[in-house]
């Protein structure tokens, strides 16, 4: 009878280290993810020749066609956009400024942003374009 019980008691197979490893894969995927950044408004850009990526943004401002200014899927008044932008530029201060400017918008829109960038002291500053 004995003999019977430690058998039984051998079968049952031990979960946790297999679980530890699941946890562990979970987190690294979750670290190491790249979240794609939206600006809230769909625009039309403009077609460029000379567009180039960018790798490394941490800002995304987006002038729609009726000039409405949208900074994290929230729309903005040009008064606070300083304010949003410092504080979103504090958190990762080797990113730069992408503007998704629509081809319809108004250029003094697209120029208060980078200006508010050049006092902040955002030196990587792009306006998002079309291969064209």
């Amino acid at each position: 009878m004995r003999k019977r019980r430690i058998q039984e008691e051998e079968k049952v197979a031990d979960l946790t280290p297999m679980l530890d490893v699941v946890f562990i894969m979970l987190i690294f995927f979750i670290v190491t993810a790249t979240f794609i950044k939206e600006t809230g408004v769909e625009v039309n850009r403009p077609d460029t020749l000379t567009a180039e990526k960018k790798k490394t943004v941490s800002l995304l401002v987006a002038v729609g066609a009726d000039s409405t200014i949208w900074i994290d899927k929230k729309k903005v008044d040009i008064r606070n956009v300083r304010p949003i932008m410092e504080r979103l530029h504090s958190e990762n201060p080797k990113g730069g400024l992408v503007i998704q400017a629509d081809a319809d918008s108004k250029i003094e829109k697209v120029l208060a942003i980078m200006d508010a960038a050049k006092n902040i002291g955002i030196s990587q500053v792009a306006i998002a374009g079309e291969e064209g």
